[in-house]
């Protein structure tokens, strides 16, 4: 271990950072050491992680000297965000200062930033095609993460910021997967229209992220972007088909009506949703399935990763 540089992972429990710690453990002849950083060290998710050999150690993203002294001695750092914790863009912007200037003084040589656009740039705030949130945001937490993609050229940090796609994963953890009606029959909701959603299974962002930190410095001071499929409500709806044996109709919510919805956040995802489906061709171009490959060639389709899932989406 000692001769091995060290990968530290922020969000290690979660699923991104999940999915890079166990790609390094389970490649027995990697030239890195992975320590996994987590704000409780005795959690269930933390010990498990400890239990497959990664070093786990507490950091806290809101506190400076904390993450200073995690980064320490680390050749490459991980950074995720927690947005749907706190819902402040600005608590998530100083965050990504935080990450930025404790991997300067640390002397990280390769930071992965996982960052997503400032929809901003496509849609001014004055611009009416969606509604102005927190009077200073269009998509608050694209907004924050892209906003702050600057700190790391500021601080001069080798840094490459990653483009992720939507989890599949949501799914399972976001009750976003198939509901049953009163009529018994399976519909998924999405407000994408007829466009097509950039996906991704969350352990191939782990995958890509791992490739990355292999090839040195190619991909530093680059902007990339990753997906498993590019993919129509109505394709997905078809996938859950046939994978469940059962008919799943596709309905195409309106965004006014997903923004609508009663549960937190649900204005933020409604802008969203329009963003992906307003500059689709923009926003699938810069998540090629191609170059993921390359990175990534296990991976996974939405079908596939669907089999392999089915029986932890509730069909409710």
């Amino acid at each position: 271990m000692s001769n091995k540089r060290v990968i530290a992972v922020l969000g290690a429990t979660g699923a991104q950072g999940g999915g890079l710690v166990r790609t390094i453990l389970n490649d027995i002849n990697s030239e890195f050491a992975v320590r996994a950083l987590t704000r409780d060290v005795s959690s269930d998710k933390a010990k498990a992680l400890a239990d497959l050999g990664a070093e786990v150690v507490a950091a806290d993203i809101d506190n400076f000297e904390s993450l200073k002294s995690a980064f320490e001695g680390a050749y490459g750092v991980y950074g995720v965000t927690f947005f749907w914790e706190h819902f402040s863009p600005e608590k998530e912007n100083a965050q990504v200062a935080n990450m930025a200037k404790a991997a300067k003084e640390t002397g990280v040589q390769h930071f992965i930033w996982s960052s997503l656009e400032d929809t901003r740039k496509w849609i001014p705030l004055e611009d009416d095609r969606m509604p102005t949130l927190m009077e200073k945001y269009k998509v608050p937490h694209f907004d924050a993460k892209g906003e702050s993609d600057n700190y790391f050229a500021e601080h001069g940090v080798p840094a490459t910021v990653l483009l992720t796609s939507f989890y599949w994963d949501n799914l399972i953890m976001f009750g976003m997967g198939p509901k049953k009606g009163e009529d018994g029959k399976l519909t998924f909701a999405l407000p994408m229209g007829d466009k097509k959603l950039p996906g991704i299974a969350a352990e191939d962002i782990g995958k890509s992220a791992y490739s990355i930190f292999k090839a040195g410095s190619e991909y530093i001071g680059k902007t990339v972007g990753i997906a498993g499929e590019h993919l129509t409500g109505a394709q997905m709806a078809e996938a859950q088909s046939k994978v469940f044996g059962q008919q799943v109709n596709y309905f195409p919510v309106p965004f006014d009506m997903y923004r609508g919805f009663d549960f937190p956040g649900a204005e933020d995802l409604g802008n969203m949703f329009q963003f992906k489906h307003d500059f689709e061709d923009y926003y699938c171009g810069a998540r090629s399935i191609e170059f993921t490959k390359s990175l990534n060639p296990s991976l996974q389709k939405f079908e596939g990763w669907l089999e392999e899932n089915k029986d932890k989406i509730p069909l409710e």
